[in-house]
């Protein structure tokens, strides 16, 4: 893996098993609230309103020496804001009725769906061992799928649709490089302001309000419950920063790296936590597929930037959540 000069070992060791934590972490608390609590969409405005408030106040208070809103750079971030909240809302949904290794062999497709729209905009062609990975990724998922007997199609849709929407705020932010000259607290900043009213809209309009908060009331009475909330409120800061200091201290290829692993873990641990899998041989087969896969294409991407320029733009996957 390629570390940043100005860090030290100890400091590019602790970014990366921070993020590879964090990642890992969010998605099982993520999935146990909504085991619970179904209304992801107001989970998400809930995680993005205590961002904006946390990040204000850290401003105010001298804790942050980010910027002030500007009405320029939030219309620059606009677009980028609502491709983002819309893949981590559908994200959300989708694991309402979708297994954790399934929806992760599922969110593996993001580079297969990256290089597909590359080839309508003019991309150059990827490398022979990049598309032969991705390839062996998304025959992973199907295999998979296959054997899965938990099979949901509006989850597995969901899934998908995130992918879409993933796609479309990497390439979008490759671009436009909307993101240039901002620190990861001004990005997480304005993303959460710029998704309140989009939030709020689509709460208002899927129905969720008001019954999302009578629901929330009820639910305040668990003392686990609470707890598992609070985490998902903070978990979303936490992998959002760690993300960030882990391409700074490291590389954007280290990052992408340490999702592919964190993925191993995710979907190890899934066959046993909040509900398990069916274990049959095809989704077994299927998922081990997709891992190597996942494994196969981040070396591939490693020795192609190892072999080029450092002007190589970063790899689209070291944005991904």
């Amino acid at each position: 893996m390629e570390f940043n000069p100005d860090s030290t070992p100890y400091l590019s060791l602790f970014a990366a098993l921070s993020y590879g934590v964090s990642s890992m972490a969010m998605v099982f608390i993520n999935k146990a609230v909504l085991m619970q609590y179904s209304d992801s969409m107001t989970l998400l405005m809930f995680q993005q309103l205590v961002t904006t408030l946390l990040i204000h106040f850290g401003r105010v208070l001298g804790y942050t020496k980010a910027k002030g809103f500007s009405v320029d750079t939030a219309k620059k971030l606009l677009l980028v804001s609502l491709f983002y909240n819309a893949n981590v809302a559908f994200a959300l949904a989708s694991l309402k009725g979708v297994n954790i290794p399934m929806y992760i062999a599922i969110k593996r497709l993001t580079p297969l769906a990256v290089l597909i729209a590359g080839f309508f905009y003019g991309k150059g062609r990827p490398s022979t061992q990049v598309t032969l990975s991705v390839l062996l990724t998304a025959a992973g998922v199907l295999i998979a799928a296959l054997g899965d007997f938990s099979f949901d199609l509006v989850g597995y849709s969901m899934a998908f649709i995130s992918v879409f929407f993933q796609t479309m705020y990497l390439i979008l932010v490759e671009r436009s490089g909307a993101e240039d000259g901002l620190s990861s607290v001004e990005i997480m900043f304005y993303n959460s302001v710029l998704s309140l009213p989009f939030l709020l809209f689509l709460i208002i309009a899927t129905g969720e309000f008001p019954n999302s908060l009578v629901m929330l009331f009820a639910k305040s009475n668990s003392f686990a419950f609470m707890v598992l909330l609070v985490l998902s409120l903070v978990m979303g800061i936490a992998l959002n920063y760690t993300m960030f200091l882990c391409t700074i201290v490291n590389s954007a290829l280290t990052t992408t790296i340490v999702g592919v692993l964190k993925g191993v873990g995710s979907t190890t641990l899934g066959f046993f936590l909040l509900g398990g899998v069916q274990i049959h041989a095809l989704n077994v087969t299927g998922l081990v597929i997709n891992t190597a896969g996942g494994v196969w294409y981040s070396l591939a991407k490693y020795h192609q930037k190892r072999s080029k320029l450092p002007k190589q733009m970063p790899d689209v996957e070291a944005r991904s959540k």
